[in-house]
């Protein structure tokens, strides 16, 4: 019987070695052969929190707000929205609840390459995904990039400058809820970079996207894109054009936010393989 048990347990204890090495594979090693390398050295900088005139927005006045704790933060959150942006519907999705919170677990999301969708679903576009058929292939339909044009919409018609001059406002408690996400010791404007990175590697794509039906979903034959991460396949989905745009804006807040624009990826254009 002692014989028997030394046996369950050192089964248990490779399963446990192996589960850990397979994890150690995908953190370290998968998710970092999404990055091209100036996308990885770009992504390992350590930005220190902007002071004096990065710190206001790029040299404007620093936003005044009421003290308020985390919990009591979504009210003033959606008081706010006018000074963001006018788009109504960009007040619509802040009728959730705990705002900060999903902000920042979506953001460490991204910044890990994954996808946000858990935390941010009012961003979910109404309808299906669509595809069309042509010369014996399947393509992603303009019908499902155009999907996304309301986010699209609203992420353009953010006041870089003044969302700046919020974040810094709200920075102690976007801290605790990073801290209690289970960083206690690391800043979150890191996080922030990190994720502005990993959005601003989505390549433009160039000509039709094909793509092949599985089981519940469908992949992109092109593995260059297939091989994306899953927080840049979210980005691309959202068709070229919104791509641009939307990397466009993200440059804008990073420089509202004292980020340096120079060590940001540079854009890049990919032709779509479907061969």
């Amino acid at each position: 019987m002692d014989e028997y048990k030394k046996v369950i347990q050192i089964g248990v204890l490779i399963l446990l070695l192996l589960a850990v090495s397979l994890s150690l594979y995908y953190y370290l090693g998968y998710k970092k052969r999404h990055r091209s390398p100036a996308e990885e050295a770009a992504a390992s900088v350590s930005i220190p929190a902007p002071t004096g005139e990065a710190a206001a927005g790029g040299g404007a006045e620093a936003m005044s707000l009421p003290s308020v704790s985390l919990a009591e933060s979504d009210d003033l959150m959606r008081k706010i929205v006018p000074e963001l942006s006018s788009h109504p519907r960009l007040a619509a999705w802040l009728r959730t609840t705990d705002i900060i919170r999903k902000f920042v677990a979506a953001v460490d999301n991204i910044a890990e390459g994954q996808s946000p969708r858990s935390h941010v679903d009012f961003f979910t576009p109404a309808g299906a995904f669509k595809v069309r058929p042509a010369d014996g292939r399947t393509y992603i339909s303009q019908a499902g990039f155009d999907r996304y044009n309301p986010v699209s919409d609203v992420f353009i018609s953010l006041d870089a400058k003044a969302c700046a001059r919020f974040y810094r406002a709200v920075k102690p408690l976007v801290q605790e809820a990073y801290r209690d996400l289970g960083y206690p010791n690391e800043d979150f404007d890191n996080t922030l970079w990190r994720a502005i990175v990993e959005l601003l590697g989505t390549p433009v794509v160039e000509g039709p996207i094909a793509v092949e039906r599985k089981v519940s979903s469908y992949v992109m034959i092109d593995a260059v894109l297939e091989g994306l991460s899953p927080a840049q396949k979210h980005v691309l989905r959202m068709g070229s054009e919104n791509v641009q745009v939307i990397q466009a804006k993200l440059r804008d807040l990073a420089s509202a936010l004292g980020f340096p624009e120079n060590l940001l990826p540079r854009p890049r254009t990919h032709s779509a393989r479907n061969s």
